[in-house]
């Protein structure tokens, strides 16, 4: 599997081209068509994930829903726990907290992790927003411990990081420059 970043929008939000045998799952077009169409240029896209319905990561999703005649999957369709979208498999955790229909695309042969706007480098996504609970948010940080410590995972605009930016001892957070971010995931 590869993965290929474009950054779009104002918010330069990761939008990401997930290669497996010469098929593309898009997750995240937030914004930019031509710029994202550009970068697919002649593969087959099979798909559209969204982590969570902010501009910034589905504005892009319908236009290209339409030019290459694939579907768009969220929360609403698909169900926790494992899934298949052509040639690619990998688990869904809903993981509320930022926004209440977020979720957390986990692929666990290869080990990596698309988050939206759940975790940042150092930090957890901001959670006072429309949508946002922090409580939901410290049971979202808890279910996703079954990736490990060597899971790489997504950032809003950084790109891929290990342990989710943090020190990490079975899945729970112990240490971070971000005094903040520890204690919400005590």
């Amino acid at each position: 599997m590869f993965v290929d970043i474009v950054k779009v929008g104002q918010l330069r939000c990761n939008c990401y081209l997930v290669e497996k045998e010469h098929k593309i799952l898009i997750i995240d077009p937030g914004s930019d068509f031509d710029k994202i169409v550009t970068k697919i240029g002649t593969r087959d896209v099979v798909g559209i994930i969204i982590t969570h319905h902010h501009f910034d990561h589905d504005g892009a999703s319908k236009e290209i829903s339409k030019k290459y005649k694939c579907n768009i999957y969220d929360i609403f369709n698909l169900p926790e726990g494992k899934n298949q979208i052509a040639n690619f498999t990998f688990n869904v955790i809903y993981t509320p907290g930022h926004k209440e229909d977020l979720i957390t695309i986990y692929f666990p042969q290869e080990k990596v992790m698309f988050c939206g706007d759940f975790i940042f480098k150092d930090t957890i996504g901001r959670c006072d927003l429309e949508g946002g609970n922090i409580n939901d948010m410290l049971h979202s940080l808890n279910k996703i411990k079954i990736a490990g410590n060597d899971t790489e995972t997504d950032t809003h605009s950084l790109g891929f990081i290990y342990n989710n930016g943090y020190s990490v001892k079975n899945g729970f957070i112990i240490e971070s420059e971000n005094k903040n971010a520890v204690e919400y995931a005590k």
